[in-house]
């Protein structure tokens, strides 16, 4: 079986304004307060929690503080697992496309640098696990994106020939992942960073997900 996998965070769904708030308690807790601002630091949130604090940190001009990264890194896991789909959305159509693919006779599933219970937890909050063949998440392997492995495991959980895949992201993690699997990656162009998806010269750039079942056909057909 041909399999289609997907990224979770900015490419299935918009997760930035959770963690973005996830890293501000951590921030208030700090007596910093609010370091992060939910839309001009959204393309960071999606780099996942480090990122966030780094950023964070950067700005009390503590860039080096690595003691304090580790220290607040499980607290900002503790604090989005407990406020992990208040400001999540699904994008537009996203969920009709992965129903026209199955359809279609693809297996689909999600390759995610997301914790593995954090990633289950949001999808059934979302109602959309039931969807997904398999789901992969950063800690279910010894390794993770950009690692082939992580998305050759996702295709084969979701019944399909690893060879014959297409990976779906937002980001050069994705790309690299893709690259390292010789297989082809859509990139998607309305996230935070979508600006900069063209020139990490993707096999196709994708703006809106009613567009994707075709796209598909012609990368794997």
């Amino acid at each position: 079986m041909k399999t289609v996998i997907f990224d979770l965070d900015g490419t299935l769904a918009d997760t930035s304004g959770d963690l973005i708030e996830a890293a501000n308690v951590c921030f208030r807790d700090m007596g910093a307060g609010d370091m992060l601002d939910p839309v001009s630091d959204a393309g960071t949130a999606l780099r996942g929690g480090r990122a966030m604090l780094r950023l964070g940190l950067s700005r009390l001009n503590r860039d080096h503080d690595m003691d304090t990264l580790d220290r607040y890194y499980p607290v900002l896991l503790e604090a989005y697992a407990k406020d992990i789909d208040s400001r999540t959305v699904m994008y537009p159509r996203a969920m009709d496309a992965v129903e026209t693919l199955k359809t279609r006779g693809y297996g689909v599933g999600i390759a995610t640098n997301k914790p593995e219970g954090l990633a289950e937890e949001l999808l059934k909050r979302l109602g959309v696990r039931d969807a997904f063949a398999s789901m992969v998440g950063a800690d279910t392997l010894p390794v993770r994106k950009p690692d082939p492995e992580h998305l050759f495991e996702a295709a084969r959980r979701a019944g399909g020939d690893p060879a014959k895949t297409c990976l779906i992201g937002d980001s050069d993690t994705d790309r690299n992942t893709a690259k390292n699997a010789n297989v082809p990656s859509v990139l998607v162009t309305f996230g935070p960073a979508g600006g900069d998806m063209a020139a990490l010269t993707p096999e196709a750039l994708l703006h809106d997900y009613a567009d994707l079942p075709d796209l598909i056909d012609n990368l794997l057909g």
